[in-house]
């Protein structure tokens, strides 16, 4: 039963993942989709790493979420991604065939995944219009992949100011 969790940068989207994630009671799994390409996206791997509990197991993947996914979802485990923003621009800047197919299979394995799952997602199609095209394509793309979720998932939250407010089903 996936939960989406949608909001701006700093939000409070994955805090509360998180949050619902411990509240559940169930063994964590993180998978997490962030490349260490420069020092500052370093330092903020080593944030997120440090403000997760040390109980959880981690998984990093960049590229193959869906095959994450079915490898890690189980009854009795609560799955957390954290974030889909981030897998998006790594499987763009993969070519269009890994994007494809990468998309398609995320979206196929969705609903057939047991135990608990949150997808943090930015919702980057708030401001204005990006200048360039790949920028385009990319805000293009987030926002038609966080439509396609919000229809699979069970609830979706947008989270704003730390402040969770539910779009979709109840307030977890």
């Amino acid at each position: 039963m996936p939960t989406l969790i949608l909001g701006g940068a700093r939000s409070g989207k994955s805090g509360h993942a998180q949050r619902l994630a411990e509240a559940s009671g169930l063994a964590v799994t993180l998978i997490a989709t962030a490349r260490a390409g420069d020092e500052e996206m370093r330092a903020r791997i080593a944030r997120h790493r440090s403000e997760r509990p040390p109980h959880w197991n981690t998984v990093e993947e960049p590229l193959a979420l869906a095959e994450a996914l079915a490898a890690g979802a189980e009854t009795g485990r609560f799955l957390v991604v954290d974030c889909l923003t981030l897998w998006l621009l790594n499987v763009l800047e993969a070519g269009e065939d890994v994007f494809r197919r990468e998309r398609a299979a995320l979206l196929a394995i969705l609903p057939e995944l047991p135990g608990r799952l949150a997808l943090v997602a930015n919702e980057v199609g708030l401001g204005v219009i990006p200048l360039g095209e790949l920028s385009r394509r990319f805000v293009d793309e987030a926002g038609r992949l966080n439509q396609d979720l919000a229809r699979v998932a069970n609830e979706v939250v947008f989270v704003a100011a730390g402040l969770p407010m539910t779009l979709k089903g109840r307030m977890a």
